[in-house]
């Protein structure tokens, strides 16, 4: 999608909610969640949730969450969730992080990218809005309203600001959104890959509010360095 691309006719026709959080992964991914040795979340202040229900059972501490250079290293088992509620916006704000992945882990490429208007992330019914960025060019914009899966933007779609490498090559991306005034934009690598009206993504059945806490979307069996994130309220 293009900037501004998303209308109201637009977004009502793509919106759906699907039967579960658990299909927050691409659908297709046929790879099982792998178990990461050593997991658990050692970043202090952060916490975080897996995509439930994990049909192998998994939990947060199947991943590994952990101070590194500065920033952050996550490899996941699961796809989760990850945020410090020191990380909560409120009005207009702009939040970012970037993302270095050194080598595509698997056979297709998996995602990462940043949430905002999180409520409920510690109960069964989380609710959260997220982009994010895959290394062949594409992105996605997707949420959780009350524990279940909203398409917002469709499937993955290809766009010139996300970059692009090889399965062994490295990659960086930084992803975000501003909010200001009635408009949300999902902002990769500085430029504006999708937008809408507050509208659009809040009300029954979507967000509440782009208010909320900020902070990680991953997918499953990803290994990451994350670096810079930054909440400007």
């Amino acid at each position: 999608m293009r900037l501004g691309h998303v209308s109201t006719v637009a977004a009502a026709a793509a919106l759906f909610i699907s039967s579960s959080m658990g299909i927050a992964v691409v659908q297709g991914q046929q790879d099982p969640d792998k178990k990461v040795a050593g997991g658990g979340i050692t970043a202090k202040g952060w916490q975080g949730r897996v995509d439930t229900p994990n049909k192998q059972g998994l939990t947060i501490k199947d991943s590994r969450f952990a101070p590194e250079g500065g920033g952050f290293h996550l490899t996941t088992g699961p796809a989760g969730l990850y945020w410090n509620t020191e990380h909560k916006a409120q009005g207009d704000f702009t939040v970012r992080a970037t993302f270095r992945e050194p080598k595509q882990t698997y056979n297709h490429p998996h995602p990462f990218g940043v949430f905002i208007g999180g409520s409920g992330l510690d109960t069964d019914k989380p609710s959260a809005l997220y982009c994010v960025a895959y290394r062949n060019g594409n992105y996605l914009v997707r949420m959780f309203s009350g524990g279940s899966t909203v398409q917002v933007s469709g499937k993955p779609a290809p766009h010139d600001a996300v970059r692009k490498a090889e399965a062994e090559a490295e990659v960086t991306q930084e992803v975000g959104w501003n909010v200001k005034g009635d408009r949300v934009e999902c902002v990769i690598n500085g430029t504006a890959v999708w937008s809408a009206n507050k509208s659009e993504v809040t009300g029954e059945g979507k967000l509440q509010s782009t208010d909320g806490l900020t902070g990680i979307r991953t997918s499953h069996n990803s290994d990451v360095f994350i670096t810079n994130f930054a909440l400007n309220k």
